[in-house]
């Protein structure tokens, strides 16, 4: 019995299928959690300068590629209004397959946040770009991780930290002495102006939307792209076809309706005096009373632009982050 019981064993194991290096190096090879100390400020007072808001412990969770040795790039990940979803979790495993750690970063559930879809005022994205600062230094500091190659990205209202962190304003007050190496945004929120945002730190900027998108206005990415390829940012946006809000999440069906969802499609802002943000008619702007302010929008995915924004972002990132 024990020789018949040895034999089925040793038949079951030549039959195991060997993970192929291609299979396991999409997995990482350890995973950390990482805490990151950082502030929640007002939108006001973060376009002021001022550090004034309370402190929160937040966490994310670093993923190092699988076989990796020595000092390795990575990018920060940072979600949207639903929280960590099943998007950063695919990137992740795409950055880790192309030897990039990963982090992700998590800004709401050390505020006691679990979405924002409905209200967007729990936390502004501008306080996040403090969080993004903050990841951008616990990064630099990790024995396995390499200083200078580190971007950030961020998808929807992530998107807002992810591409603003590049203005030298913002960064002056709230940054440290580490620089991202490059920004990517996906779905980017585009239509506030912020004094100066053309400065931006001088690596490359890179925004993918979907054409289709009714959360966020793509003609409004189209404007701040012009604006910024004029100050001399090397930006640039790619749209993909037939592709709504979300449209790389894999577990997104086709076209889902969001009823109650926050959204400023609608709205074309901008920063006024003593960081007040501005509507269109120069009037105080606040996303509860504003009529350009849309309630109810649209996310789905779709499987081809998935594939195609992943040839596009990894080729930049690779490039960029490998060299």
């Amino acid at each position: 019995m024990k020789s018949l019981i040895a034999g089925l064993l040793a038949l079951c194991a030549a039959l195991a299928p060997d993970p192929s290096a291609a299979e396991t190096s999409a997995w990482p090879g350890r995973i950390e959690i990482l805490p990151v100390k950082s502030q929640t400020i007002a939108v006001d007072a973060f376009l002021r300068g001022e550090k004034t808001g309370p402190e929160v412990l937040l966490g994310g969770e670093l993923r190092l590629p699988f076989g990796a040795t020595g000092k390795v790039p990575a990018v920060v990940l940072i979600h949207g209004s639903g929280g960590i979803g099943s998007g950063p979790d695919m990137w992740a495993h795409v950055l880790n397959e192309a030897g990039i750690a990963a982090f992700i970063l998590d800004s709401f559930s050390g505020r006691g946040i679990v979405s924002t879809v409905e209200n967007q005022d729990q936390l502004n994205s501008l306080s996040m770009t403090v969080d993004a600062y903050r990841a951008l230094d616990v990064l630099a500091a990790h024995p396995r991780i390499n200083a200078n190659r580190i971007a950030v990205w961020g998808f929807s209202k992530g998107a807002v930290p992810a591409v603003y962190s590049a203005v030298e304003r913002f960064r002056a007050s709230f940054g440290g002495t580490n620089r991202f190496a490059a920004h990517v945004g996906f779905y980017t929120p585009c239509n506030i102006a912020y004094t100066d945002d053309a400065r931006m730190n001088p690596v490359p900027v890179r925004m993918y939307h979907g054409s289709s998108d009714d959360y966020v206005n793509p003609a409004a990415c189209r404007d701040l792209v012009a604006r910024l390829k004029a100050g001399g940012v090397d930006v640039s946006l790619t749209e993909y076809a037939d592709s709504q809000h979300g449209f790389d999440s894999p577990t997104t069906p086709p076209l889902f309706a969001v009823p109650k969802a926050q959204s400023t499609r609608n709205c074309r802002l901008h920063e006024g005096p003593n960081g007040a943000i501005l509507n269109a008619q120069g009037q105080i702007y606040s996303i509860k009373t504003d009529p350009c302010v849309a309630i109810g929008a649209h996310v789905g995915h779709n499987p081809i632009a998935t594939e195609a924004v992943r040839a596009d972002v990894m080729a930049f990132l690779t490039a960029t982050l490998m060299k």
